[in-house]
Formats: C-alpha cells, structure tokens, sequence
C-alpha cells in the first residue's frame, strides 16, 4: 500500500486553492503506474517524492498530471512540504526537493506559510502571436510573451476573468499552457488563470510554476520587487512573491490538509 495525501495548496482553507496529491515514497514506483495513479486522482498534478541518495534532508520529486509527467510544478511541491512538515515530522525549516528542474527549496515560517525557491522563467515578448491564439480564448491580449507556457497580456482583471477559452483550441497551440494576466486591483499587484488542456488540465485552480514567469514579467512591468498575486480561478488562491535576482523566485502560500489514506496498487 501507499500513502496517500490530498493537500489543498495556496490557500488557508480547504474547498480552496489547487489540490495537490502527494505519495511519500521508499522507492520510486514504475512510471507507468506512477501515471495511472495521477489518472484515477484526477487532480491537477499529483506529485511522488523519494528520499535522495545520501541524505535525509533531501527529497527527489517528480509531478503527473492526469496524461503526462510534467518538469516544475509549484501547488505539489508546495503540498509535498506541507505533508513532511505536518505530518511526517520533518525536523529542519527547510527541505530541498531534486527534479528535473534543478534544486528545489521549500522554508517554512513560524506562521505556516512555506516559501517556494524555484527558477526564475522571464517571457520574451512575440512580435507575431501564435495563429488562433484569439480565437482559442475568445478575446484578444493587448500583448503576447512566451517562455514554456503563452503569457496573453490583458488590461483589466475582468477581461482576465470573462474569458471562456475553447480547450481544443488551446490544447493546439504549440506550448504546455496558457497564462492570462492583468494588472490587480487594491492590494493585489497582478491576477491571473492558467489553462493547460494540452496536458490534461483545462484550467489550473492555482499555478506556482506559471509565477515563475509572471513574476519576473510583473515585477519589470510595475518596478517593484515583491509582489502580491491571485489566481482568478473558480476555486482562487492567494500568493504572496518576490522577484530575488535574474535566475530566481520566492512564491510563497499556505498549505491545508484535506484527506489521508492509503493506495492499493
């Protein structure tokens, strides 16, 4: 049997924020089966985490959606902290997670909020949008950027939030997802919504990767280094981020636990 998480991640409350699986493991499982289990959670991303070779301190991580395995994902990477430090007596303030990204470093604060160390992925600006771009999500950006996912610039939170994109459409465009963004409103520096049906996830309640890019890209936009964010999805969830330097991103957000079990496979 494994054990098996279900943390609701960037949110202080559970029915929020994007929930997150997570199965501790001794040994990695066969990828296919490791597959097979992101499928029949159907969450979002459901990530495994090994302890790496030499050290208990640190972890091997790795994330599926419920088709593919994936490169960065910042909710179960956020979620997989939580659990070591909430439920598996994790002793340090701090856990490094090795994936196919790089290092991975999670902190956590004396008010519970864990704090994502993770690349920095600024957007180049497209002179040329992709063909269908508009039409895949019903209304046009004021501006288009590109790293590993589409950044579809807009001028308002409610254009951000009107939008109704055509799955098919967006799962075409040659780029694992879509990210829309505004400017925010209040105290709130930039919102946004992230779709990805081309991988299995026709929107993204809460995306940490996706702020590997929106925060280098926001924070050049507005002149300012430490940003808030928030995730327009139906479900919501709040980020608080920071800008470091040229190559990395603090996002940080709370973690709750919604279920405990075990699998059996």
């Amino acid at each position: 049997m494994i054990r098996y998480f279900h943390v609701d991640a960037f949110t202080q409350t559970p029915f929020a924020g994007n929930p997150a699986g997570v199965c501790p493991l001794q040994t990695w499982l066969p990828a296919r089966l490791m597959q097979q289990i992101a499928a029949e959670n159907a969450l979002a991303e459901t990530a495994f985490i090994v302890p790496h070779a030499g050290t208990s301190t640190e972890y091997d991580i790795r994330w599926f959606t419920p088709t593919v395995e994936i490169d960065l994902c910042g909710h179960a990477t956020l979620a997989s902290a939580h659990v070591l430090f909430t439920h598996l007596g994790f002793p340090a303030e701090h856990v490094t997670f090795h994936s196919q990204s790089g290092a991975l470093r999670v902190t956590r604060a004396g008010n519970g909020r864990l704090t994502l160390d993770f690349p920095s992925r600024p957007p180049q600006l497209l002179t040329e949008p992709p063909a269908g771009l508009a039409e895949a999500l019903g209304a046009v950006p004021h501006a288009v950027l590109a790293a590993r996912d589409l950044v579809a610039v807009f001028a308002t939170e409610a254009d951000v939030a009107a939008l109704r994109p055509d799955p098919a459409a967006v799962a075409a465009l040659d780029y694992v997802g879509v990210i829309a963004t505004a400017p925010g409103q209040g105290d709130i520096d930039f919102v946004s919504r992230f779709f990805a049906p081309r991988v299995g996830v026709p929107e993204d309640p809460v995306t940490g990767s996706a702020h590997s890019t929106l925060i280098p890209f926001w924070a050049a936009e507005l002149g300012k280094n430490q940003l808030r964010a928030r995730q327009i999805s139906p479900r919501g969830g709040d980020l608080w981020c920071q800008l470091r330097d040229n190559d990395r991103v603090d996002i940080s957000g709370y973690a709750v636990t919604y279920s405990t079990g075990e699998i059996n496979a």
